[in-house]
Order: structure tokens, then C-alpha cells, then sequence
């Protein structure tokens, strides 16, 4: 098969026709409660391969598998009582970093031939029954090219890839940034990538302290690398805006002449993840050189924005 987009696939109408499609070791992109993913049959080498090569993607950047329930994902990975407990969490934006299970049938390439497996079971009833109707574990990275901004609209996706790759629509993404992945090493929690729910969130609900991966971390879960999330403008962080820029504001905003889109104009974390992708694809659409944003609150749900904003602002190779 090729390992390329098909350009003459319609655009799949239902549960039904993303499933066929998923089946016959072809891409399809889907909703999920947190941005829309890229979706190809996590036991199929050549459909996984063309993930990569369809996003640009490096091979050595593992990718999250997304599971109907519980019963398909324990297929996949080992669990101690420790992520037992923490996938209490699921469905919802928590992904989990956990050893993989021999012979769990996967695809070596979807792990980066890693020992350990990404996986989560998404919230949202068009992902769960279209892996339920699939028969099998979905890879699925954010559906944009590797390295720029996630999609949070079908509308979104085509655009990112010029209407090369079919799109199951159920409407915008309600999170709007990706999930919080978590790697459980025996009795430890540690973050691998801030997302859609905040480490103290879960501190909070079992009682135990969530580390912070060193930034110089080895990959093992997507969304690791340096410079990624990125919009076509350069951006300034932590900053008011300058003539000939955009703005992407955050609560109270200074007067501006220029293109600006206010992240929450109350303050408000969830609102700002919510609108965060969203809001650079508009500001980037515009065509300005470079995007100012405002500062936000490193607490909550600030910490997944802000790691998200500083990638986006990292040196590009």
C-alpha cells in the first residue's frame, strides 16, 4: 500500500465510513475531546508509517494509542495498582506512559521501539465508537504537520493538509489543547507533558505528588520535543505588542490598532486552553510576521498554555 495520503478518498460521512476506511490500512483523521487526531490502525505497520510520513513526522517521536475502554487498553500495556487507580480518569485527557505488554500486537513503529506504550481512552462518543466500530487500537498524534499548530476544527485539519486526508467532523474540540501525559514508574507520577488536566488536579484526587520530566528528558511520549506547536509567525512571549504585529491577549487587554484575539477576556484557564490553538490559527491567518502574547498564569491550567506557547516560540530547526 502506499505509504502517501490518498487524494481521491471522500470524505467519510459517518462512524461507518471513518471505520471502513481505518480498516483498509487508510488515514483518517477524527475528533477527540482535546484537539483532532490522525488516525491510523495502530496494528498495521504500513498505515502507521504513513502517519509519519503524511504529518513529516520523526520516527523517533512515539505516538498515543487510543483505546475503546479499559479491556483494550490492559491488551496493550501492563498496569500496576498505581495506573489502576489514575486511569479512574478515564475516558478523558490522560495519557498514560506504561510498559508495554509483550506481544500486544502493535505496530513497533507506533512505540518507536520503545519497552513502553502512550495509550488513553478519549471523552468524547464519536473517537469511542469509531474505535469500538474499528475493532482495534487507533495511533492517532494531533492531525496537523509535526511541528505546528494542533487542530481543534475539521476545518482546520483539511487546511493544514491541503483536503489530503479525510476527516470524520464532530465539530470543535471542547479542551482545545492536548492531554496531560503521565509516566507511572512503580510508585511515582511523573509529567511528562502538561495538557488538558492539571498535575495538581490529579495530585489532588489520589493523594500523590506528580513530578516534572527534566526538560533535557529522553522522548518517550509525544509532545517532548523543543520546538513544536508552532504557528508560520515567530512569537514573543510574556510581551505587549509592537506596531505590525498581532496580539494574543489574556484577561485585561491594552489598546491595540492591530489583530488581536483575547485568550479569555475573564481570566479564565479552561476558556484560554479552550481557545488557544484556535486563536493562533486565526492571528496566523492574518500573515503577520510575528504574534505578541500576553503573560499567563504559570498554576492549573496555565502550565499546559504556557508549555505550549514556549514551544511554539522555540528556535525552529
Amino acid at each position: 500500500m502506499t505509504m502517501n495520503a490518498d487524494l481521491t478518498l471522500p470524505e467519510p460521512k459517518n462512524v461507518a465510513d471513518a471505520a471502513a476506511l481505518l480498516r483498509d490500512g487508510k488515514l483518517c483523521a477524527f475528533p477527540t475531546e482535546t484537539v483532532y487526531g490522525l488516525g491510523a490502525d495502530a496494528t498495521d505497520a504500513d498505515a502507521v508509517l504513513a502517519i509519519y510520513e503524511t504529518k513529516g513526522r520523526p520516527r523517533f517521536n512515539p505516538l498515543i494509542i487510543h483505546c475503546a475502554d479499559l479491556a483494550m487498553a490492559e491488551t496493550l500495556a501492563v498496569f500496576s495498582p498505581l495506573a489502576r487507580r489514575v486511569a479512574a480518569l478515564w475516558p478523558g485527557p490522560l495519557t498514560l506512559v506504561l510498559p508495554a505488554r509483550p506481544g500486544n500486537g502493535l505496530a513497533d513503529v507506533a512505540m518507536a521501539g520503545l519497552d513502553s506504550v502512550a495509550i488513553r481512552i478519549p471523552d468524547h462518543k464519536l473517537a469511542l465508537e469509531l474505535i469500538a466500530a474499528v475493532g482495534r487500537p487507533l495511533a492517532a498524534p494531533s492531525a496537523n504537520p509535526s511541528g505546528r499548530l494542533s487542530p481543534t476544527t475539521a476545518y482546520q485539519v483539511r487546511l493544514g493538509f491541503a483536503g489530503r486526508v479525510p476527516v470524520l467532523d464532530g465539530g470543535p474540540c471542547r479542551a482545545g489543547v492536548e492531554s496531560t501525559i503521565i509516566r507511572v514508574e512503580g510508585d511515582r507520577l511523573v509529567q511528562l507533558r502538561a495538557g488538558a488536566i492539571a498535575r495538581e488536579e490529579i495530585e489532588r484526587r489520589f493523594g500523590v505528588p506528580v513530578e516534572v520530566a527534566e526538560k533535557d528528558a529522553a522522548i518517550a511520549a509525544p509532545g517532548m520535543l523543543a520546538s513544536h506547536y508552532a504557528p508560520n509567525a515567530l512569537m514573543r512571549l510574556n510581551a505587549e505588542p509592537r506596531e505590525g504585529e498581532a496580539y494574543l491577549a489574556f484577561g485585561t487587554a491594552p489598546e491595540f490598532g492591530g489583530m488581536m484575539r483575547n485568550l479569555s477576556e475573564t481570566g479564565d484557564l479552561h476558556e484560554a486552553a479552550r481557545n488557544l490553538f484556535s486563536m493562533l490559527h486565526e492571528l496566523d491567518a492574518v500573515g503577520a510576521g510575528v504574534i505578541a502574547v500576553a503573560p499567563v498564569p504559570d498554576t492549573g491550567l496555565g502550565e499546559a498554555i504556557n508549555d505550549r506557547l514556549q514551544r511554539a516560540a522555540a528556535p525552529r530547526e
